[in-house]
């Protein structure tokens, strides 16, 4: 393959990006509000909501563009760092969030049971790890099943951190990746669709070839690369569009999710390369705080929220209401959890990792005689016991 010449200076924080994000997770929002809110609502959304509805039941694709978000915005954050540095940021990013809004939401529906019944003691504990599908323990909130997406693309990313993060290296990874995404998509092997989910490695790696294109420019390997990536990618949607079709009771379209893709990967790459230069606001960055902790806690404790008040206040309303009540739980959770716990997460975390690179095993000491000296205490021992060298013409001497 051929490198690109150099790296193209480009700055390191992208604050229409960030809210990009955000518009993501709001379209994810309304979908489950109202595109399949019928048994919080009382009464099927398409009937109160007959104009939007149709719109906002695609927005279970706003998972798919989370997932290009990521891959661009991991591959980035990855880049020149350890894997030791590059698991921290990785836990120091998703756990203090996500502990905090497994707690949030299991005290709203264990007072209000009013969806889902308060979870077990096994199931809160299990929770809180973000490893309860692995487990094979249910989600406290249904959208959790995003994050162990997430953690099986660090996982595998994590091989690339492990030898040094390279434009080479990066290449073959997405490359690889690629043809085993296609390849897995119709095996029946479990543990190899576990290892690879190849219903979601496509995206990942769609954002992972955008940031090559962002950080080195745009060649025909990489637009190869990425034409791969969303082909792929829409061959998935096609795929799960009967099961939203079911579940949101709207007739959706193929054509629609297909563009609706491109229209993803266009927005972030106008974002990349500087085609949105002019919109570096800085609350935008603030708004792209909110989005995971907004994303966690949206859907059951929402769905409760407009189960206990949908009879008090008129359906619009209420929608606007729960929404921004959402964006400021998020932001609480942002403030007084993010914010201060993850530089102490990080500071201790690191210093572990230190303690761990000191304790590593020194070589043990090369307890060999050198050859010289080894050389004068065999001749001494032939002195000491009267042995002597006989002489070259093979004469005894005395």
């Amino acid at each position: 393959m051929t490198k690109p010449a150099g790296v193209i200076e480009r700055s390191t924080r992208l604050a229409p990006l960030d809210g990009l994000r955000l518009v993501a997770a709001l379209t994810v929002v309304f979908y489950h509000y109202i595109g399949q809110g019928t048994r919080a609502w009382g009464q099927p959304t398409p009937h109160l909501f007959p104009t939007t509805h149709p719109v906002v039941s695609y927005g279970w694709t706003g998972v798919q563009l989370f997932f290009i978000i990521s891959g661009f915005v991991i591959c980035m954050s990855a880049w020149g760092r350890s894997l030791g540095d590059f698991v921290i940021s990785r836990v120091v990013r998703l756990y203090p969030a996500y502990v905090a809004c497994v707690v949030i939401t299991t005290a709203v529906i264990t007072a209000l049971p009013l969806i889902d019944g308060p979870p077990t003691h096994t199931q809160f504990l299990i929770n809180l790890t973000m490893l309860q599908e692995p487990l094979g323990v249910g989600h406290i909130d249904a959208v959790y099943w995003t994050l162990w997406a997430e953690l099986r693309f660090y996982l595998l990313f994590s091989l690339v951190v492990w030898r040094g993060v390279t434009y080479r290296r990066v290449v073959t990874f997405c490359v690889l990746g690629t043809v085993a995404a296609a390849a897995a998509r119709n095996t029946d092997n479990e543990a190899l669709r576990m290892a690879i989910q190849p219903e979601n490695l496509s995206f990942f790696l769609g954002g992972v070839t955008v940031y090559l294109m962002y950080r080195f420019g745009q060649n025909a390997a990489l637009w190869s690369l990425l034409t791969a990536c969303y082909l792929l990618g829409q061959l998935r949607l096609s795929d799960k569009l009967g099961d939203m079709t079911e579940v949101t009771g709207a007739h959706g379209s193929a054509w629609v999710v297909s563009v609706l893709l491109l229209a993803f990967y266009l927005l972030v790459m106008a974002i990349a390369f500087g085609r949105s230069s002019g919109a570096d606001w800085g609350w935008l960055t603030t708004a792209g705080a909110l989005t995971y902790p907004l994303y966690l806690l949206h859907e059951v404790i929402g769905w409760t929220l407009i189960k206990r008040f949908h009879r008090a206040l008129p359906h619009e309303v209420l929608l606007i209401a729960v929404v921004a009540a959402m964006l400021a739980l998020a932001w609480l959770v942002h403030r007084f959890v993010e914010r201060p716990l993850a530089p102490r997460l990080k500071r201790q975390l690191k210093r572990g990792l230190a303690v761990l690179h000191r304790e590593q095993p020194q070589p043990a000491p090369d307890r060999r005689i050198p050859r010289q000296r080894l050389a004068v205490e065999q001749q001494t021992d032939r002195f000491a016991y009267g042995v002597t060298n006989p002489p070259r013409d093979g004469r005894c001497s005395g």
